[in-house]
């Protein structure tokens, strides 16, 4: 599976570790290219997940604020739901960034 914006490549990883979240594709953190996020002031925290850190998504282009997230030290009880540890796996906002 693949996430790309503006034609450029920002996460790659094999069909089988990526985790589904509420229909959310999550790319381990070693899927990431290296420099295409930058940390957002944004905060969020979800009430079954925890604490989400959000990423500016940076093309060669373009900046597409907010456009993904992670959550760095999710719920015990969302690992036990979700049925897989996704600590620091990162999604992206599918209206901003193309996920196929």
């Amino acid at each position: 599976m693949k996430a790309s914006v503006d034609g450029m490549l920002v996460a790659e990883a094999p069909d089988d570790r990526i985790i589904v979240v509420e229909g959310s594709r999550y790319f381990p953190p070693d899927a990431l290219i290296i420099g295409v996020l930058q940390a957002s002031p944004t905060p969020y925290t979800c009430p079954w997940k925890g604490q989400a850190r959000y990423y500016d998504v940076l093309s060669t282009t373009a900046k597409y604020p907010d456009a993904a997230w992670c959550y760095p030290a999710p719920k015990h009880s969302a690992i036990e739901v979700v049925g897989h540890d996704f600590t620091s796996y990162v999604a992206f906002d599918a209206q901003q960034i193309a996920v196929a």
